[in-house]
């Protein structure tokens, strides 16, 4: 096993992603937590979605991919969370609005204009495509995630739960809930590169469904879904080593065996418990 190990290790590209990979599992399945307790699980594909148009618009422009995009995907996650505070829309529909208009503008500036990188490996990720500038971006990013998630864990938790009541003893819960925006949204874009804007969303839901099914205080299914994000990647990138499967689609598939399997434990516990 530990040669194997060694063996993956040898490749860079294989260390690049194994690097970023944790980390943004991390950070994915700490905000996946909050996001599906309060109904906001399509946020990560409306915000890919963005992410993809914001990609293909910097690669037309020959700037920065990832350093165009993380603005533009936060600015993208305020006005969405600010328009369905205030909007009469319901925010799948506004989700799937912005969604659907910014992977069209994406894909109408890729047929017009001579783009100098692979966008299309954003769609549905590549590891080949992690470079070294990407890493250490990716390693700053999420480290800022985790950093700001652990500061305000106590507001965050209390948003989640009980957001009229949190409102109603002082927390500025517009605030709370930028914030869980601000790093969904710096997630999505840091994970697109590896996962793609069409998978990504899948590594935030997937693990916190799963953790649920099998804890039931809130810091149970954080620290479950922390722990089997991490393993399904690196479960994902240790398959797709020796078959030639896409590593964000083998890596989602991983997660939903994992849901799977987790499912059917909390069915025999609750059996059992009768």
């Amino acid at each position: 096993m530990m040669g194997i190990l060694a063996e993956m290790l040898s490749f860079g590209f294989i260390s690049r992603a194994l690097a970023v990979g944790i980390l943004v599992s991390l950070c994915a399945s700490l905000l996946g937590t909050s996001l599906v307790l309060k109904r906001y699980s399509m946020i990560g594909d409306g915000l890919s979605h963005v992410g993809y148009g914001a990609l293909a618009l910097a690669a037309a422009l020959n700037l920065a991919p990832l350093q165009v995009a993380i603005p533009v995907v936060v600015a993208a996650a305020f006005f969405l969370l600010r328009l369905s505070q205030n909007s009469k829309m319901k925010g799948d529909a506004l989700i799937a609005i912005i969604s659907c208009s910014a992977l069209s503008l994406g894909m109408i500036v890729v047929s017009l204009f001579e783009v100098s990188i692979d966008v299309n490996s954003y769609m549905f990720g590549s590891i080949l495509a992690l470079q070294s500038e990407d890493v250490v971006l990716s390693v700053i990013s999420s480290l800022l995630v985790i950093i700001l998630y652990v500061l305000f864990y106590n507001k965050i938790f209390a948003v989640t739960f009980d957001e009229s009541f949190s409102k109603a003893t002082g927390i500025k819960t517009n605030l709370y809930n930028a914030l869980i925006a601000l790093l969904t949204a710096v997630v999505i874009v840091v994970g697109m590169r590896l996962m793609g804007a069409l998978l990504i969303s899948g590594l935030v839901i997937f693990p916190s469904l799963s953790a649920m099914r099998i804890c039931k205080s809130y810091r149970g299914v954080t620290l479950a879904s922390v722990i089997i994000s991490i393993v399904c990647f690196i479960v994902g990138l240790f398959v797709t080593f020796y078959i030639p499967v896409p590593t964000g689609a083998c890596i989602v598939i991983t997660n939903l065996t994992a849901f799977l399997l987790c499912a059917a434990v909390g069915r025999i516990r609750t059996a059992a418990s009768r």
